[in-house]
């Protein structure tokens, strides 16, 4: 296969989005000189800014599924005019499929899923259970080697974003900017799917103050607007213990917040969008799994750790705890803190 100029559809989901990444570097490194456009919805599209991958952003802010059609008719025709030769399409949808095929692109790839596959050209087998590794990031590599993009692809490989020294001294200035100098604990204790994969939030308060008592660090704490009540009762708990804190909840793009995340000294986070954005950074990460699965959508690499204790109903993957969600009561705070402050102490030796 040889194509000249390339679309690809992004995921809508942050986390989906940076387990993601692996496949669009490869795309790259199989294409160098191709042209390749990223079509992304405008809370995703902040974390291809600095990716070699994208030379073209285009934002996708039609509405979901079938509303807005005179928006997606105009956006195909915009695409269209682009004269690309191939869309790969990560999401699942039909609706991607059918963008892809009204805006005429002649090589549609993705997996046949959500009755789609007459709107692609190539309509990829699903892959079954035990045919690649478990993690979601072989999911999309796997959509590239079965079409025939790519021969195939490393499994040892973290997901890494570009960009992170770039990024972390942006972060540094905007945390002067808010006063904040020194050490920064960067702390996420919402998580957008449910109720299930959030961890308690005093607990999040008393593992971010430990591990920035023995940093002398401040507290940094980030989330969605959605998510404020949370965050500011986190950050009322850790300034009531004595121990600086700011909360950006609410106050930050995609793109901002992999600045100032980038410029944290450590990550304590449940799995979220978040989480995979401060792993991908290479940063030292703490997740905190129990209604999800950690082999599955865990973070990645060396300088990542899943605090978790297994029960029997985990994982779960519900949005919320039909019982006394055991999984997350069982996770202590000393847990979270020693297992942060010992990243630290690796990541000095090495």
């Amino acid at each position: 296969m040889q194509f000249r100029r390339l679309l690809v559809r992004a995921t809508n989901w942050v986390g989906d989005a940076v387990m993601s990444v692996p496949a669009l570097h490869a795309l790259r490194a199989r294409f160098p000189d191709a042209h390749i456009a990223i079509l992304a919805r405008p809370w995703v599209a902040g974390l291809y800014g600095r990716e070699p991958f994208c030379d073209e952003l285009i934002p996708y802010e039609a509405p979901r599924g079938w509303n807005g059609l005179g928006q997606k008719a105009a956006l195909a025709r915009e695409i269209a005019a682009r004269q690309f030769d191939c869309a790969i399409l990560l999401p699942n949808s039909f609706e991607s499929a059918a963008l892809a095929r009204m805006a005429g692109i002649p090589t549609r790839i993705g997996y046949a899923r959500d009755a789609r596959s007459w709107l692609l050209t190539h309509a990829v087998r699903l892959p079954q259970p035990g045919e690649t590794p478990p993690h979601q990031r072989f999911y999309y590599l796997e959509l590239l080697k079965r079409a025939g993009v790519i021969a195939g692809y490393q499994t040892d490989d973290a997901i890494r974003l570009s960009g992170a020294g770039a990024a972390a001294q942006e972060g540094r200035r905007r945390f002067r900017q808010a006063q904040i100098h020194g050490p920064v604990i960067g702390v996420s204790p919402g998580a957008a799917y449910g109720g299930a994969k959030r961890w308690l939030q005093q607990r999040f308060s008393e593992s971010a103050v430990k591990v920035a008592r023995e940093r002398a660090a401040s507290v940094a704490i980030f989330g969605s607007k959605e998510e404020f009540s949370i965050c500011e009762t986190v950050r009322e708990s850790v300034e009531s213990a004595g121990v600086k804190c700011i909360d950006f909840a609410g106050a930050t793009s995609i793109a901002e917040f992999i600045e100032l995340a980038a410029a944290c000294d450590i990550f304590l986070t449940n799995d979220s969008g978040p989480m995979h954005i401060a792993s991908a950074l290479g940063l030292p990460t703490v997740a905190v799994f129990g209604a999800t699965d950690h082999v599955a959508t865990g973070p990645t690499g060396s300088n990542s750790r899943v605090i978790r204790v297994p029960v029997e109903c985990s994982p779960c993957l519900l949005r919320e705890c039909p019982i006394d969600h055991r999984c997350m009561t069982g996770v202590t705070a000393d847990m979270v803190a020693e297992a942060a402050l010992a990243l630290v102490t690796v990541g000095k030796r090495n």
